[in-house]
């Protein structure tokens, strides 16, 4: 089943946590902090995979974990690093954050860029042994291993195809791809016979190219009407468009269909009604179609298009066609990935402020700190052990916390929420 759109969720691995741990050796009294530090979390990457054309493998699997940092050792052993996870995507995806009620682009895999890292793990925290110094010679508290970044992404897939076949249905798209290349799309008289979009390699003399035969556009198409506004997508990264024309179409003028579907293209992209264009029409071998091509050759060459008429049942005109299509591609770009774009406005006013956070009070007696990196740090602390309550009161008075609360107008005995943790104000004195 051809897909190429789903939303996932990944989360890389928590770093371990650091330990608490002392040398026990005979004959060796007062041995010293040994706790080593943890592990990393293990990394999200997503990786282009030439052998993938869809994203199905990832439509019914939509959570992806990467494994956790373990937890640090006696006798200063660091823990082992969490594996990193790859997801295997076809070439051509982009990447959006899927944030509620916006989506920004991450990365595209498209050309030289074939591995992303998505989410990264979590550190792993200090033992005590990474805290002990001539002053502080057995400290007794050590940090945990901070979470992994967990991330909503929406994956796209833009099909990388040197060539796209477009035109109304049962022009002929999928019996020429046929003819041309060794894909097989199923062919039947009958409209949107072609459902999903399908490649084919074309050799042509010491060329070669890809081309993609795209399920038919109708009126209104870029609205959502028939099957081709679902892939429209896909023809943003051809480099060159076959527009293929039925010259036998029954009571249709083959000009008018040839506009129609150009209008869609407009409609749906500006960069596809400017894309390089080949009009080809079809079924040359039927009395109707040779009687209608002179009339339509000379309206789209006057026009500006060049304009060609193949039968593929007999091969008339398509070795010339093909021929022609090579040597154009050589002279078109190759498209680019697309590049993300940050605007500092979006920036997380939370990250913002004096000191890089900010204090909300939520209610009464409640505050709420927020700022990514203070609450990343605040979350290395194991609240159970006194030394690092002592030393979190104190990294949080260094910071300007302290007096940031008191400016919101915290009290001794209120709440303050920080992310996951939650701790009484007790004041300077405590």
């Amino acid at each position: 089943m051809f897909i190429d759109e789903v939303r996932i969720l990944v989360a890389a691995g928590k770093g371990g946590d650091g330990a608490v741990s002392f040398r026990r050796e005979k004959y060796i009294p007062r041995g010293g902090p040994d706790g080593g530090n943890g592990g990393r979390g293990g990394h999200v990457y997503l990786r282009a995979d030439r052998g993938l054309s869809t994203l199905s493998d990832l439509r019914y699997r939509r959570r992806f974990k990467a494994e956790a940092g373990a937890n640090g050792g006696k006798n200063n052993r660091t823990g082992k690093s969490g594996h990193d996870l790859v997801i295997r995507v076809p070439p051509g995806t982009m990447v959006f954050l899927d944030e509620p009620g916006s989506e920004r682009l991450l990365c595209d895999l498209t050309g030289g860029i074939e591995e992303f890292l998505v989410a990264r793990g979590g550190r792993g925290g200090r033992g005590n042994a990474a805290f002990a110094g001539p002053t502080y010679q057995a400290p007794r508290f050590a940090e945990k291993g901070e979470p992994g970044e967990e991330k909503a992404l929406r994956l796209e897939l833009k099909l990388l195809a040197d060539v796209g076949l477009v035109g109304y249905p049962n022009a002929g798209k999928s019996t020429l791809l046929s003819v041309i290349s060794a894909a097989r799309p199923e062919i039947a008289n009958y409209p949107f016979t072609t459902l999903s979009p399908v490649l084919g390699v074309v050799n042509i003399g010491e060329e070669s190219f890809v081309a993609a035969d795209l399920p038919g556009l109708v009126e209104e198409a870029h609205k959502g009407v028939g099957l081709g506004h679902q892939f429209l997508r896909h023809s943003e990264r051809t480099r060159l468009l076959l527009h293929l024309v039925d010259l036998a179409a029954e009571d249709e003028d083959p000009l008018a269909i040839w506009e129609l579907v150009n209008g869609e293209l407009a409609a749906y992209s500006s960069g596809l009604a400017d894309k390089p264009q080949i009009v080809v029409g079809t079924k040359k071998e039927l009395p109707r179609a040779r009687d209608n091509w002179p009339t339509f050759q000379q309206a789209l060459m006057e026009k500006g298009y060049e304009v060609y008429a193949v039968s593929a049942v007999t091969g008339e005109g398509v070795k010339e066609l093909l021929y022609r299509v090579a040597a154009c591609l050589k002279e078109l770009p190759v498209p680019k990935a697309e590049v993300p774009v940050v605007d500092a406005g979006d920036a997380d006013p939370a990250l913002t402020g004096d000191g890089g956070f900010r204090v909300i009070k939520e209610e009464d007696g409640v505050f709420r700190l927020e700022g990514e990196q203070l609450l990343k740090r605040i979350a290395r602390y194991d609240l159970n052990q006194d030394e690092a309550v002592f030393r979190l009161q104190k990294y949080l008075r260094r910071r300007g916390v302290d007096e940031a609360l008191k400016k919101a107008g915290v009290k001794e005995g209120d709440l303050v929420r920080a992310g996951e943790v939650e701790f009484i104000y007790c004041g300077e004195n405590r």
